[in-house]
């Protein structure tokens, strides 16, 4: 079935015999099916959801009758990149292995990446995610010197053009070795607070990782900042920076939340590693992203040219589990730590579903996309759910089930926000051509 337009009268319309899932419709009334598919009546009224109701055999045949198409709640996509990406024309990764994914994009950065080079991408990336359906985002910026001059003044420009259709967060980036530096450490500490951003670090299991860790924290609770964390990229065995962090919080006493990005080393450890790892994590505020597409693209690529033996995924179902609040989130795209993506979250979910298993049974997983990433970013209930009163922000999908759903792109997705259909042209690749010259 395309994506046909919405009939409405006056400020609003229903639409009749959607499917919701029991993970985003808080106490829904009708029977649900085994995937969690229960058949509703969905009424928007001034850019609100006024009723969400069973179906009943009056729905059949009505105007707007959608036909058990899936209506999910607008995306959270809380791990990505928007300053990194589309950068792939002009500085690919040479082998597509992460050395060379730094060393690529360290190159670009110093080069290329002014003030009107990331405004421009990152402008042509929130169009793509606004095509798709997401409404609020936590980039990444990339904050060694003398970039934090450069991409933080875009980033709250960019906040400001595109409040009201997607909220933005930012977190700062750097190797944890560089905290060493306590003077710039602490005007880039000076800087995120004043931009109202995040805290964020690569960790590496330096020699000095539990004192820089304790610089991060101290300086979290000394300026009330949230902390975001990438950690244990690798399938290095010995690589535990993310119990070494959970311990550092409960070292000392920060309850603030904290997103860890993904911690893919510890799917290589021995059993009772992992077990001391979630019980660090689950008695803290801590949340999990896995980023499946990036991680499959660049772990275990072998120079040998041999196949790849692991997924680089993280643990999420032992997470979970325990009471871990787990997310995937698209990462990068089109730059040299992944050569693609586009930012659309129902890819994101589709990838992770078939490599994590968020399947057989479906349960909750769906909540990886939605509400667990509002969590994550601090957002209110109001973000990555379908409920009377809240906004009317949702993507009707093409297909009926998660089957359908996730074995095509969904090109015919019909995006709501606000209650009204959005234009969901995606921007030419052309439009940077300038900036690949």
């Amino acid at each position: 079935m395309s994506g046909g337009p919405i009939v409405s009268s006056g400020k609003g319309f229903t639409l009749h015999r959607v499917h919701l899932h029991s993970s985003w419709v808080d106490g829904g009334a009708a029977r649900h099916d085994s995937e969690g598919f229960g058949l509703y009546d969905l009424t928007v009224a001034d850019g609100r959801i006024a009723a969400i109701a069973p179906s009943t055999d009056d729905s059949a045949g009505a105007e707007n009758d959608m036909r058990r198409r899936v209506v999910m709640p607008a995306f959270i996509d809380c791990h990505t990149h928007l300053d990194k990406g589309h950068i792939w024309p002009r500085k690919p990764n040479p082998d597509g292995s992460f050395p060379g994914a730094l060393e690529a994009v360290g190159a670009d950065r110093m080069t290329n990446w002014s003030a009107a080079d990331v405004e421009a991408r990152m402008e042509f990336a929130l169009k793509c995610a606004w095509a798709y359906g997401t409404r609020a985002i936590r980039t990444h910026l990339d904050s060694l010197p003398p970039q934090e001059t450069i991409s933080w003044p875009v980033f709250e420009m960019m906040r400001e053009r595109w409040a009201g259709r997607i909220d933005l967060q930012a977190a700062c980036l750097f190797g944890i070795d560089s905290a060493r530096d306590e003077a710039w450490f602490d005007n880039l500490v000076a800087r995120v607070k004043a931009a109202g951003g995040v805290l964020g670090a690569v960790t590496y299991m330096v020699p000095d990782l539990d004192e820089l860790l304790d610089r991060m924290f101290r300086a979290a609770l000394d300026h009330g900042l949230e902390l975001d964390f990438h950690a244990d990229e690798t399938d290095a065995v010995e690589a535990v920076s993310l119990r070494r962090i959970a311990e550092a919080a409960a070292r000392h006493g920060y309850d603030g939340r904290i997103l860890i990005g993904h911690c893919c080393s510890l799917a290589r450890q021995p059993d009772a590693e992992v077990l001391r790892t979630l019980d660090a994590v689950a008695a803290r505020n801590i949340s999990v992203v896995s980023l499946p597409m990036c991680n499959m693209y660049l772990q275990d690529r072998r120079s040998d040219g041999a196949t790849p033996r692991w997924r680089g995924v993280t643990l999420l179902h032992e997470m979970k589990a325990r009471g871990i609040n787990v997310c995937v989130a698209s990462d990068n795209t089109r730059d040299p730590f992944y050569a693609y993506g586009d930012l659309d979250m129902i890819e994101v979910y589709r990838m992770a579903t078939r490599t994590i298993h968020f399947d057989h049974p479906v349960a909750d997983w769906p909540k990886t996309v939605l509400a667990n990433p509002a969590r994550a970013m601090g957002l209110d209930d109001s973000y990555g759910k379908l409920a009377e009163g809240g906004p009317a922000d949702f993507v009707i999908c093409e297909g009926r089930s998660w089957t359908e759903v996730l074995s095509r792109p969904e090109s015919g997705r019909i995006v709501v926000r606000n209650g009204a259909v959005v234009d969901r042209a995606l921007p030419a690749y052309e439009e940077l051509d300038r900036l690949m010259e």
